[in-house]
């Protein structure tokens, strides 16, 4: 059986990875069919064996709260909280704010403020499965991924965003900030910023439809992503940079990449100094 947790404890989302389980923690388990499996637990496999299903694992999450439950963060992905769709800020003077920030406070991201982020950018806005960024025939070649450093309710990794459930997958665990700040030909700043968002593209999706102009298609809509992204970020009074010079295979080892995707445009996010 598969599935995929988010624990509340004391009201708070929190990471999948270091936070035990006690008697005193409040449990909130949503149970989500999918693509991670439970996993194995000696304290809990007796237990595993006699119970199944919703009630079964409900059963085994309450059964062991006196004793620390750990459960690694690679086991999971992460819901983000829902994306709003009003703000205080109009267009225009998000538009007459936004410049580049090369300079970031040391305050983390919140989880909605990143989630937020990513939706601008690839988000789904309506019915059918449309999204925030015109793509080609619908193709929707792009796949982002958050390099989160310092976000709340976030261990520290890789985390590929899922337009479909507004959600995160299984992150590629650990701090690449500075391995995606060195591909970035080596410019420092981007490791200040608590988190980055990289937008890579699988053009074999609209190449399959536009054949040679799926090039400057994927491109366009990298284009309209990023300024989506960095206009948001205005919006929430976070600064963001658009960083286009990066050494390709550094970038590409830094990251989780599928073979078939290529990285487009890093954007470096944070609460400017």
């Amino acid at each position: 059986m598969f599935f995929d947790f988010n624990l509340g404890v004391g009201g708070a989302l929190l990471p999948l990875g270091v936070t035990p389980l006690t008697a005193s923690s409040r449990v909130d388990l949503r149970v989500v069919p999918g693509k991670h499996e439970l996993p194995e637990m000696p304290a809990v496999r007796e237990r595993r064996a006699r119970h199944s299903g919703r009630a079964g694992m409900v059963f085994m999450a309450t059964a062991l709260a006196g004793a620390a439950l750990w459960l690694p963060a690679a086991a999971a992905g992460f819901d983000l909280p829902a994306a709003r769709t009003t703000g205080p800020l109009p267009l225009e003077a998000a538009l007459a704010q936004r410049q580049s920030r090369r300079s970031f406070a040391s305050q983390p991201l919140t989880a909605a403020e990143a989630g937020q982020l990513l939706w601008s950018a690839q988000g789904e806005n309506r019915a059918g499965g449309g999204r925030t960024a015109p793509s080609a025939g619908a193709t929707y070649p792009l796949v982002l991924y958050l390099v989160a450093g310092r976000v709340e309710g976030l261990a520290a990794g890789v985390y590929r965003y899922a337009p479909q459930g507004h959600r995160l997958a299984a992150p590629a665990p650990g701090d690449a900030r500075s391995a995606v700040a060195a591909a970035a030909r080596g410019q420092a700043w981007v490791a200040e910023a608590p988190a980055i968002v990289v937008i890579a593209a699988e053009p074999s999706r609209t190449a399959a439809r536009y054949g040679a102009r799926a090039e400057r298609y994927v491109a366009m809509e990298a284009g309209a992503a990023a300024q989506n992204l960095q206009l948001q970020a205005v919006a929430l009074g976070l600064g963001a940079t658009l960083v286009g010079a990066f050494d390709d295979a550094a970038l590409r080892a830094a990251l989780p990449l599928a073979a078939a995707e290529q990285p487009l445009a890093v954007l470096a996010v944070g609460r400017p100094r």
